[in-house]
């Protein structure tokens, strides 16, 4: 029946499905070939290609197969990478949707001969290309300039992230090139903030040749900003004043904004921000360390259509500004790593209330929570009779059961008793249990019974657990591909062999510093599953050794 799909539909259905599942479905026949190969593209896998005379051929091949989405290392002002760069604007160029350069060291004629290639880019990353930037006469040629900007007609997403030489006129030079621009990261960039005669406010003044100032980019804001809806000002100092004549531009409607690491931002800042674009649905406002539970409460009343927030290492919030979360009823990715202060009980009351709708919680990130602990009522129930029902008694996370990713790393407090009982989630795909020293082989068989959709588990410095728990977990996770037991020193070369017949899938292995495996039983496991890509192993009083295909 399937094979009478047209195959525009067939790609369609393949879509949804996870890489691994694809890669399955891909085997049946060719028309499921041809269709899972058109859903890999369609989902932007990137592939990265190395920098050097050996890709060329690789280059031409990914050009065949209308590869849309790449990302180029090692790139430097050489000849090779210039004929690299040719090569990719030849052949990959016209059907290229996603372009990453980050990092690398182009010189601008190269650039520049690259991007003329390039006429249906989505997607530009130019993050740390500090090259392109150190002289400040980018695109400064009327002609050059223009042919660039029919080249970027339709770019939507730009990535300035950690350009150190950044400065008004090559930004201005750069961003007239992308008129249909919605998304914009400046993060790390170094901004200059002058306050204007008035107090707190902000002045305006012409362009500067060698400083990137904030009066320049809240101008580029106003004059884009029917169509900006993403922003990212990450680790660049952000001041109180700046974010609210930010947050007051007229016609700015903002779904996305990010303010990681800026630690001069109060809560009354966040509380006017909420006010001013109450549309957005993603906030990322970790390492504000001057945030209170004043500002997860103004998040909660203000943003109600809000997605995704990020709280991470925010040291002064409590478990009083943990109630506030349960207004936000579309909350889909929460991430409080590194709250301190953050014991669970109250977050598992706001997330997880058995007397109110759950959250459709997916991702949810409590690493580093030291204060982190299992509520009484689940370590009454795990030790008492067990209880036929999955359903929790008391405030729970278990009711989340919509959760795809978890990570409880160095959360020290948690025990096998309250892991059997929470973790119970069938479609959790990617769990962190890292640094768990209570952790041992009991509580690894509760969590593959309760979680056997895995395929991304990192179990690292987890000292309890052995061969035993292995032997018994494994089969649990047929779908594992990323597996990371660096440094679980019980661990011998049974547990590889463990490994080799139950998780087929396995694609990435760390047994770095587990000092019962040596570098004959990591061979065997890499001759055992063909699909392995990478094993990273350090061995105690040895060589390191990393196998990659």
């Amino acid at each position: 029946m399937a094979e009478s799909l047209p195959l525009e539909m067939l790609t369609y259905i393949l879509s949804f499905l996870p890489l691994s599942d694809q890669k399955e479905a891909s085997l049946v026949s060719r028309a499921w070939y041809s269709a899972a190969q058109n859903a890999l593209r369609e989902t932007n896998v990137r592939y990265n290609i190395p920098v050097s005379s050996a890709s060329l051929s690789a280059i031409k091949s990914l050009g065949l197969r209308g590869i849309s989405c790449i990302s180029l290392t090692n790139l430097d002002g050489s000849p090779t990478s210039h004929q690299v760069l040719q090569s990719v604007a030849y052949h990959l160029g016209p059907h290229l949707h996603s372009l990453c350069l980050g990092g690398g060291s182009p010189t601008e004629a190269s650039f520049v001969t690259l991007i003329l290639g390039c006429r249906a880019l989505r997607i530009l990353d130019l993050s740390g290309c500090n090259s392109l930037f150190t002289s400040g006469t980018l695109l400064s040629q009327p002609e050059t300039a223009q042919g660039v900007r029919q080249a970027l007609s339709g770019l939507r997403e730009l990535n300035l992230a950690g350009l150190r030489d950044l400065a008004d006129l090559s930004f201005n030079q750069l961003s007239s090139c992308a008129p249909s621009l919605e998304r914009l990261s400046l993060a790390y960039c170094h901004l200059i903030f002058e306050l204007g005669p008035a107090r707190g406010s902000i002045g305006l003044r012409d362009s500067s040749p060698s400083q990137f100032s904030f009066r320049n980019l809240l101008r580029f804001v106003k004059e884009r900003a029917g169509r900006l809806h993403a922003l990212d000002l990450s680790g660049t100092g952000l001041p109180p004043e700046a974010l609210q004549a930010l947050g007051q531009v007229a016609g700015l409607q903002l779904q996305e904004l990010s303010l990681h690491s800026c630690q001069d931002l109060s809560t009354e800042a966040v509380a006017t921000l909420c006010r001013q674009q109450p549309g957005l649905t993603s906030l990322d406002l970790s390492g504000c360390s001057e945030l209170t539970d004043g500002a997860l409460l103004a998040v909660s009343r203000g943003l109600r259509h809000l997605r995704r927030l990020s709280l991470g290492k925010l040291q002064r919030l409590t478990d009083a500004g943990c109630t506030a979360l349960g207004g936000l009823r579309e909350l889909q990715s929460l991430n409080m790593a590194e709250c301190s202060l953050v014991s669970g009980r109250e977050l598992a009351q706001a997330l997880g209330s058995v007397r109110g709708a759950p959250l459709r919680l997916e991702s949810l990130s409590l690493a580093f929570c030291s204060s982190l602990k299992p509520c009484p009522e689940l370590e009454h129930q795990a030790s008492g009779p067990k209880d036929p029902s999955p359903e929790p008694q008391g405030p729970s996370l278990l009711t989340l059961r919509a959760l795809q990713e978890l990570d409880l790393t160095a959360c020290s407090k948690l025990t096998d008793a309250s892991l059997a009982k929470v973790l119970q989630f069938p479609q959790l795909r990617q769990l962190s249990l890292s640094l768990l020293p209570a952790l041992t082989d009991m509580g690894l068989v509760a969590v593959a019974r309760g979680c056997p959709s895995l395929e991304r588990l990192a179990l690292s410095h987890c000292s309890c657990l052995s061969d035993k728990g292995w032997a018994q977990a494994a089969s649990s996770w047929p779908r594992l591909q990323h597996l990371n037991l660096s440094s679980c020193s019980q661990l011998t070369e049974q547990t590889l062999d463990t490994i080799a017949q139950a998780c087929k899938q396995l694609r990435v292995l760390d047994v770095a510093m587990c000092s019962g495996i040596n570098m004959a039983a990591v061979r065997r496991l890499q001759a055992q599953l063909p699909q392995l890509t990478c094993v990273q192993s350090r061995f105690v009083g040895g060589a390191d050794l990393t196998l990659t295909l």
